[in-house]
């Protein structure tokens, strides 16, 4: 049974300063709860997808309130509820009685620490580079038991669309971005190519139906790319040289939006060392299952501007597919000769060097799961080692939720 901890710390990988208040782990105990604690739960899993069926997407958090209210030992329903009919007044009785029992809720799923814990729900993207990451570095059977995997494959079954793909977020129409990382996400988690509820099936029919995977936005190229399941000839650009400008240049990179800045500067580094996985079985597999044309007969650099129409919410101009085709036909065939290729280093070296300050001053935990996601895989693209460190991988599932 799933228990949610709170403010336990506990591991020495895990940095506090706040003696790890607001902190919230998911971990399985197979020995916890009763028969009947158990099925409470299975109830609860069953009114999510009912409740899904009349349009409410979101988890409402319903395992956890279990949990605490039962914690606080506190009866939600000792206050009988007052109820008003359709053209009756509100009255001073109805409203005090509404009053107590929200906050006598309240209380109820309050956590020990004194913070109210919630799912960092609605983004379907966060998942997938976690089990990509755990892929490429041989750590997927190591840190996933097969809890984990369970309960990964039931949320991205949960949030499939009825067209067979998913959506940005939970209540978004389909798109290539995150059915793709969704259709691999499972793969690498284990399941089937042709499963018994058809569920990958209809995903693969839906990307091959809008095009194939090289219709996947710029962000899930390089996802791809990272895995072996697409080339980095098809990525537009995204030099790690810009992170060595002078900062007094307007448009140096570190001006840019916090968030934009710190996924793009791992992007960047992982751009530059054009760094992917082992291209093991599964990965050739899956270079055959998404794509329309043969693997090894797609002209990738004709690729690069290519995007679903589900996913373009701007079209590009015509002045940025020419700074991206700048990019790509001037300055990067140069980055392979010398001394280009000094420069390029000492980009890399620089963008690693700000994209560990940036680890190292959050505690590991970063503003978001994104960067963290890419920082992973800088690591792992940096020194080949360190997936087993816990270090990184339990602050993404603090920062995950």
């Amino acid at each position: 049974m799933w228990k949610l901890k709170i403010a336990e710390g506990n591991d020495p990988y895990l940095f506090s300063t706040n003696n790890f208040v607001g902190r919230q782990i998911w971990e399985f105990d197979p020995d916890a709860g009763t028969p009947e604690e158990h099925q409470e739960v299975e109830n609860a899993r069953q009114l999510f997808l009912n409740r899904q069926k009349e349009g409410f997407q979101a988890s409402g958090d319903l395992l956890m309130r279990i949990q605490l209210i039962k914690e606080n030992e506190i009866d939600v329903l000792s206050i009988p509820p007052a109820r008003l009919g359709e053209n009756e007044e509100a009255n001073q009785e109805a409203v005090t009685t509404t009053i107590r029992k929200a906050v006598r809720f309240n209380r109820a799923i309050q956590t020990k620490d004194g913070h109210w814990a919630t799912e960092h729900g609605g983004p379907l993207f966060f998942t997938p580079p976690l089990i990509i990451i755990l892929y490429i570095s041989g750590a997927i059977d190591t840190h996933l038991t097969k809890e984990h995997k369970k309960e990964m494959k039931r949320f991205i079954y949960n949030h499939q669309n009825e067209d067979g793909g998913w959506g940005f977020h939970i209540e978004g129409h389909s798109t290539m971005f995150v059915s793709v990382l969704s259709y691999i996400s499972l793969r690498l988690l284990g399941e089937e190519k042709n499963d018994k509820n058809v569920a990958l099936t209809r995903a693969r029919k839906w990307i091959l139906d809008h095009g194939g995977a090289t219709y996947v936005p710029s962000w899930g190229k390089l996802y791809l790319s990272v895995l072996g399941v697409y080339e980095w000839e098809g990525c537009n650009p995204i030099p790690p040289e810009f992170w060595i400008f002078p900062e007094f240049l307007p448009f140096h990179p570190g001006k840019m939006w916090c968030y934009c800045r710190t996924a793009y500067m791992p992007m960047s580094y992982l751009y530059g060392r054009k760094f992917h996985g082992p291209i093991t079985n599964l990965v050739l597999q899956l270079r055959q299952e998404i794509y329309l044309t043969p693997y090894d007969e797609i002209n990738w650099n004709k690729q690069r501007h290519k995007c679903c129409k589900e996913d373009l919410y701007y079209p590009h101009t015509i002045v940025q597919d020419l700074i991206w085709d700048g990019l790509y036909y001037l300055s990067e065939p140069l980055f392979k000769y010398w001394p280009f290729t000094k420069l390029r280093e000492k980009a890399l070296k620089r963008t690693i060097e700000l994209t560990r300050y940036n680890a190292e001053e959050s505690r590991y935990i970063t503003m978001a799961s994104i960067e963290k996601g890419f920082q992973m895989m800088c690591w792992w693209a940096r020194t080949q080692t360190g997936m087993n460190s816990s270090i990184t991988l339990l602050d993404y599932r603090i920062t995950c939720g």
